[in-house]
């Protein structure tokens, strides 16, 4: 399966044209079509000539959140991969591929024209100064495990702003909020019900489970419905996300705990998992409370993935 590469930077690009919209408030450049300036998660004012209109995108949030704002990318990185995991929002057949999200090609993105790159704090940072000989660059933040729902809000309006489409940003958030508070309505029989959450993948013959403990996006979007987070063992401070095998999993005792997973591709919860004597003996199988999102629901993804996230967790708890 796809595993998000944790350890460099997320790269996304945004380029930036001329525009004939007025700027919305909070937006730098008070004239339609003026300059924009953008202060990014490194707290570097980034000047651009006008609000952002072509788009690169290097990481599927960030792509997702780009076209959520009613900009399509003219580029995205392993466009293939979005296809597969974020299916929040399409991409049009005319984005253009630019590479790998670890690994984009800078030739390719600079020959899209962009204005602006906006590239996360955890891909790698050498690509940083590369496109900086071409074109601006605004660092996201991409995630964070102390304040997930605040950095995702901050990231939306900092993209947004570089493409003059804060109004549509705070419409954005605002059915995010709307969203989750139906939500937590409709589960009020169910709060304080425990789930564990995780992906998987296959290392050799071993199943090696990935638990999203609390702080990750998928548990603040459950929690904001009401819901307890399960899973307490070790995560890191950015994803928050663990790591154990399906031995681990018999820490998970209470018999109201239900189960959740994500697999767009390859589902080891069900292929190497399904014959385990300890696998079927765990309480949320044994109770048939097992639940797997949709193809194509993005764990890391923008305001529209959280919906699609906690219409999911809706739809199979009330």
């Amino acid at each position: 399966m796809r595993i998000p590469i944790l350890v460099a930077a997320t790269a996304i690009v945004l380029a930036a044209c001329g525009t004939t919209e007025t700027p919305q408030s909070g937006q730098s450049g008070e004239n339609a079509g003026g300059p924009v300036s953008v202060t990014d998660s490194r707290g570097k004012a980034v000047e651009l000539k006008s609000a952002a209109k072509r788009v690169v995108a290097l990481e599927w949030g960030e792509a997702e959140i780009v076209a959520s704002l009613g900009v399509m990318p003219v580029g995205v990185a392993d466009t293939a991969g979005y296809k597969t995991w974020d299916a929040a929002v399409a991409l049009d057949a005319s984005v253009k591929d630019v590479g790998k999200r670890g690994e984009p090609s800078v030739d390719a993105i600079v020959a899209l024209n962009p204005d602006v790159v906006v590239m996360a704090a955890e891909r790698d940072s050498t690509v940083v100064p590369q496109l900086e000989k071409y074109v601006p660059v605004v660092v996201t933040k991409s995630s964070d495990a102390a304040r997930n729902f605040d950095r995702l809000r901050e990231d939306v309006k900092m993209i947004a702003q570089a493409m003059g489409k804060t109004a549509e940003a705070d419409k954005l958030l605002s059915e995010m909020d709307t969203k989750l508070a139906e939500g937590k309505k409709t589960l009020e029989a169910k709060a304080g019900t425990p789930f564990f959450m995780a992906d998987g993948y296959l290392e050799g013959s071993t199943v090696s489970i990935r638990p999203f403990g609390k702080g990750s996006l998928v548990s603040d979007t459950a929690e904001a419905l009401g819901l307890k987070n399960a899973w307490t063992g070790q995560v890191d401070p950015q994803w928050a996300l663990g790591q154990t095998d399906v031995e681990g999993l018999t820490a998970l005792t209470d018999p109201k705990t239900v189960l959740f997973y994500s697999a767009s591709e390859d589902d080891v919860f069900t292929t190497g998992l399904a014959q385990n004597p300890v696998w079927q003996r765990l309480p949320f199988v044994a109770s048939k409370q097992v639940h797997k999102f949709e193809p194509g629901t993005w764990t890391f993804g923008g305001p529209k993935s959280v919906v699609r996230i906690a219409d999911q967790f809706v739809k199979a708890l009330a």
